[in-house]
């Protein structure tokens, strides 16, 4: 046919308008061409994704993110050894050629697309690139550095014929996608990882010790082989690269699509350290660059009061300090208006998402800020506070705390004063951190819906913080919401165990136990929350994708991320005096 013919023949009747994944391939550079292996891009086509070449750039970070930025998945493909210079070591006598055309480059879009969240799959010189880039090291020779005899690892023989067995950690991603323990596998290499590093796990060995294989440490879609499986006729680990770019695709429409609320982070704990809210700061867990990169369009920031003594000098220092913390969230938000906005409603959440902002509301975390004067309810609520925990660890003057002395039996009488301002002005009711018999109390007192902006499932983890079965099914009924929170501590007896496969446990419970309609996210970021998995606002995007998993529905997963929570926030700001009309 001409090619016009084909043109006809492709413009012929309606195409599926579903899009495939998109998935950037690295390309080599040699002699000043941009080279790839047909064995990648053909793969990446055959295994139903749609491949995009990435050329080899100098440094450009605006570069760099606009190429991330459709893309569903990224594979890093092989190539010449890597600069050692870039890792702060001196080259040995048995390096090979470096490609300085590459690798600065691609270290930085593995970095990049891991704070994306996005699949990525390293393959050779790939898997060395990724393991720099998380955090872990590489031996520039692996018969100068490793200790041993070694196998053949630079075959001579054709590249699709397998020349040596590789053993698959059982409890690996890779066992699962390959389904057996050991496999046989082809080997052009001479560098390979040294240690994993923090963030990976090494999953795959030759029978000589040389790590084979890498995976995420921590249930992200992350995995870096030595061999080239692109050359072999098994083609699963593309197969699973693109269907994890599928679900990444799935994930991204929906944090576009839908408001993504965390109802409760910490960060102005870190204050006094000088964070920069604009940056990436390693010091925190919620900032813009992280809200951006794991589609989290809002969160309520607290301004934590540590319960004290209460004698009136003391309760008038809280409130005092709760002042300045809510001054010097506003002055952060200030700093950046072209970027997020203060929100005291849940139109206004809506409105910045529009404008593409990020959006903070304030929130009190402890009662003891109002001090003695009832006064305070109103003027904090005005300053546009949407709730405010009735206690925090340790009673107070409004209630028992989980972690306290019953020192009340439930509300005291200032405390159920204190409800009834709340409601009378619109600012929610939180009863995380109070006492079983506060909780109760308090959704008797109360005429509008309570929160429970931070709490998990006590009957997943005994824990005081947490709720029973039959306080979730009372607070369904009283119309509130229970938010699953990310601290270790409330998702597992043991919390160095927990990851973000324990929190949608938690929310799993808490679904079947109050409905769909009851429950949503508060991480507890800078507060110590954060798990494996989704250790901080960045990895929001992987809670939606392991919740996808279990067949949650866009429909679901608009409540679960902020639907819920406004609804009550909408009543109890509607049942208030007019603050905010």
């Amino acid at each position: 046919m001409t090619w016009n013919e084909h043109y006809q023949q492709l413009t012929t009747g309606l195409h599926p308008a579903q899009r495939r994944p998109l998935i950037g391939i690295t390309g080599n550079y040699e002699d000043g061409r941009c080279t790839l292996n047909e064995g990648y891009y053909k793969s990446v086509r055959e295994a139903g994704g749609i491949p995009v070449v990435l050329p080899p750039e100098r440094y450009d970070m605006e570069t760099l993110s606009e190429w991330l930025r459709p893309l569903d998945g990224l594979l890093l493909s092989g190539g010449a050894d890597i600069n050692p210079l870039l890792l702060g070591e001196e080259p040995i006598e048995a390096l090979h050629g470096v490609n300085p055309e590459r690798d600065l480059c691609e270290l930085l879009l593995a970095r990049m697309a891991s704070d994306r969240q996005l699949p990525i799959l390293g393959i050779c010189k790939g898997v060395q690139v990724l393991t720099v880039a998380l955090g872990g090291t590489v031996l520039q020779d692996i018969w100068t550095q490793h200790e041993g005899t070694r196998l053949k690892h630079s075959q001579q023989a054709p590249r699709d014929l397998a020349t040596h067995s590789v053993s698959l950690a059982p409890d690996s991603l890779l066992f699962q996608i390959y389904g057996k323990e050991s496999i046989a596998v082809n080997s052009f290499h001479h560098q390979a990882v040294g240690t994993a590093g923090p963030l990976l796990r090494v999953c795959g060995l030759a029978p000589d010790g040389v790590v084979e294989a890498v995976e995420a440490s921590d249930h992200r879609p992350i995995v870096g082989v030595q061999w080239h499986p692109e050359c072999l006729a098994d083609k699963c680990l593309f197969d699973w690269l693109v269907a994890e770019g599928r679900l990444y695709r799935e994930s991204r429409q929906i944090h576009d699509d839908v408001l993504t609320l965390d109802s409760h982070c910490d960060t102005p704990m870190f204050f006094d350290l000088q964070i920069d809210f604009t940056s990436r700061d390693p010091r925190i867990k919620m900032d813009l660059h992280k809200m951006a990169e794991g589609g989290l369009d809002a969160c309520i920031m607290v301004a934590y009061l540590e319960q004290l003594g209460r004698t009136p000098s003391e309760l008038e220092a809280a409130t005092h300090k709760a002042d300045r913390l809510l001054t010097e969230i506003e002055a952060m938000v200030a700093r950046a208006p072209e970027a997020v906005g203060i929100a005291r409603t849940p139109d206004d959440l809506l409105h910045l998402k529009h404008e593409g902002r990020k959006a903070i509301m304030l929130g009190i975390e402890n009662g003891y800020a109002i001090g003695a004067d009832l006064a305070n309810v109103e003027r904090f609520r005005r300053r546009g506070v949407v709730y405010m925990t009735l206690c925090h660890n340790g009673d107070n003057d409004l209630c028992d705390s989980a972690k306290g002395q019953a020192e009340h039996g439930g509300v005291s009488d200032f405390g159920a004063k204190v409800i009834q301002e709340m409601n009378r002005v619109g600012m929610m009711v939180d009863l995380s951190h109070a006492a079983e018999q506060s909780f109760y109390d308090a959704l008797d007192i109360s005429r509008t819906p309570i929160v429970c902006s931070h709490s998990s499932a006590r009957a997943l983890c005994d824990h005081p913080r947490n709720l029973r079965d039959d306080q979730l099914r009372s607070l369904a009924r009283a119309g509130g919401v229970a938010q699953v929170t990310l601290y270790p501590g409330f998702l597992r007896t043991v919390p160095t165990e927990a990851t973000v496969l324990d929190a949608v446990a938690h929310l799993d419970h808490m679904i079947g136990i109050m409905g769909i309609d009851h429950v949503g996210i508060g991480s507890d970021f800078d507060g110590d929350g954060g798990v494996p998995g989704c250790n901080d606002a960045s990895e929001m995007l992987n809670f939606t994708r392991h919740l996808l998993r279990r067949r949650y529905s866009a429909d679901d997963l608009r409540k679960i991320w902020g639907e819920n929570f406004l609804r009550v926030m909408r009543e109890v700001q509607a049942a208030g005096c007019c603050i905010d009309k």
